[in-house]
């Protein structure tokens, strides 16, 4: 599980690594997570690593949409208002359950404010779904974490 994770996150920076504009910084809801956003197009790939509700580690990676069915918010006074939905994947280790792992969807839906000023607020929904996998071989079973991404404020720097 550890060489997949490595794997997948080597595979994440080095697609990530030539796209821009960048976002970095922080989602707070259930839990604490560090959030990273990378624009490619027109669209966006998202990735939070945290821990959530401060029971499990948690990465979870979706491609989001930005502006889906060219439906825009029209409020945009100095800065912009932007709505997104996306589809991706999420993994879950827990360490007050020791042997327990998920790994599974996820789904985002939220709004986002761009600050004329290199600053972001978003508020999102993320649940996820997919099956737990105990490591000490005792078989997989179907789960599903709402609270886990659930809601979440972002505060991100845009560079």
């Amino acid at each position: 599980m550890k060489k997949f994770l490595f794997i997948a996150a080597l595979a994440m920076a080095s697609v990530m690594a030539y796209a821009q504009p960048r976002a970095i910084g922080g989602r707070i809801g259930y839990g604490v997570e560090v959030s990273y956003e990378h624009q490619l197009g027109q669209n966006m790939v998202s990735l939070e690593v945290g821990v959530p509700g401060f029971a499990l580690l948690e990465a979870a990676c979706t491609y989001d949409w930005i502006d889906p069915f060219g439906a825009t918010v029209p409020w945009n006074e100095k800065g912009e208002w932007h709505w997104y939905m996306g589809v991706g994947g999420a993994v879950q280790m827990t360490w007050n359950n020791p042997g327990l792992g998920f790994i599974g969807a996820a789904g985002r839906f939220g709004i986002e404010y761009d600050f004329w000023f290199p600053l972001q607020l978003s508020l999102d929904f993320r649940p996820t779904l997919g099956v737990a996998i105990p490591y000490s071989g005792n078989g997989a079973a179907f789960a599903y974490d709402v609270y886990a991404g659930g809601l979440g404020l972002g505060v991100r720097y845009k560079f």
